[in-house]
């Protein structure tokens, strides 16, 4: 059975060994100062995660104990498909193979801007772990190298009890992943009835906690979906009267252009003034606050793309 999924383990070996080597050797994207650091990919995955969003918002609120779990993350996934790739251990590493799987598929399953990448690793993750701690390591593995008649073995003494025993559990466990399948498939994508959905096309802000004390208005924002490669250009901000007209208009210039004391951020993924606009990663969330002295009843931001978000105020 090991040597027949033999592919399958290097290939997943492969996978995870290659975000240690891409982080690390081809790169270092676990410096925060950096660009492209990891903290700021994992901070895309906090506005649509599932059952794990608490554990990401504490991470990306505070930075250090972020930078040591990318840390920590990165180290284990290295180590874990180097050890699958020499297939030593193949079990265990399996089993750490199907934690890690879950947690990229709670995470960021709901991520893809085309094929539903990382909901596919997520779930073939979970699939491939499970099928390699069945199979184990084959001949081909550090695990037979090491002492040939002892691996033999327990490969007899495995596969006898699990055929005998656990079969029904193993066929359980396996309808179980697909049903962990079809559910994320159809919560974060709505894949299985009803209609399709991609929150990684279309950028989405949400604003809240508008608020007017004496000549000064704050909100926050948050951008809560679109594509996690490219931030939202905000190219305008538009602050209504009770009448609907506008009494008070910020361009892309200005925006460009605006005061660090003016941005509050709350999370790693930064809200920053860009060359003409102001830029929204995915995930980013800061109060923004400008001076106004004529009372406002709403505001309304500006995508490049055309699309516009509104909030009222919420204090009188």
């Amino acid at each position: 059975m090991g040597n027949a999924v033999l592919a399958l383990r290097l290939v997943i070996g492969w996978t995870y060994f290659s975000a240690f080597w891409r982080r690390l050797i081809l790169e270092n994207k676990l410096d925060p100062e950096a660009a492209g650091y990891i903290g700021e990919k994992f901070n895309h995955f906090l506005p649509n995660a599932l059952f794990i969003k608490p554990l990401i918002q504490y991470l990306v609120e505070n930075p250090e104990a972020l930078l040591w779990n990318m840390w920590i993350f990165t180290i284990v996934e290295g180590v874990v498909g180097l050890l699958l790739i020499l297939g030593y251990k193949t079990r265990i590493m399996s089993i750490a193979v199907f934690f890690l799987a879950m947690g990229i598929l709670l995470g960021s399953g709901w991520i893809g801007t085309t094929c539903l990448d990382e909901w596919q690793i997520g779930v073939l993750g979970l699939a491939g772990g499970f099928t390699l701690f069945q199979a184990g390591s084959g001949k081909i593995s550090l695990d037979y190298f090491f002492n040939k008649n002892q691996f033999i073995q327990q490969e007899n003494i495995w596969n006898s009890i699990s055929i005998k025993r656990y079969r029904p559990y193993f066929v359980g466990f396996s309808f179980f992943i697909l049903f962990v399948t079809l559910f994320t498939n159809q919560v974060f994508h709505g894949g299985v009835y009803g209609t399709l959905h991609n929150k990684s096309v279309k950028p989405k802000v949400e604003i809240s906690n508008l608020k007017q004390y004496q000549n000064k208005v704050s909100f926050d924002v948050m951008r809560i979906e679109g594509a996690d490669v490219y931030g939202s250009f905000l190219i305008q901000i538009d602050f209504h009267n009770h009448q609907n007209e506008i009494i008070e208009s910020l361009d892309m210039k200005e925006l460009s252009n605006l005061d660090k004391q003016q941005i509050s951020n709350y999370y790693v993924a930064k809200v920053t003034p860009h060359k003409h606009s102001l830029v929204l990663p995915l995930g980013a969330k800061a109060n923004l606050n400008f001076d106004i002295s004529d009372k406002i009843h709403k505001v309304v931001l500006t995508d490049i793309s055309g699309l516009q978000w509104e909030q009222t105020i919420t204090n009188l």
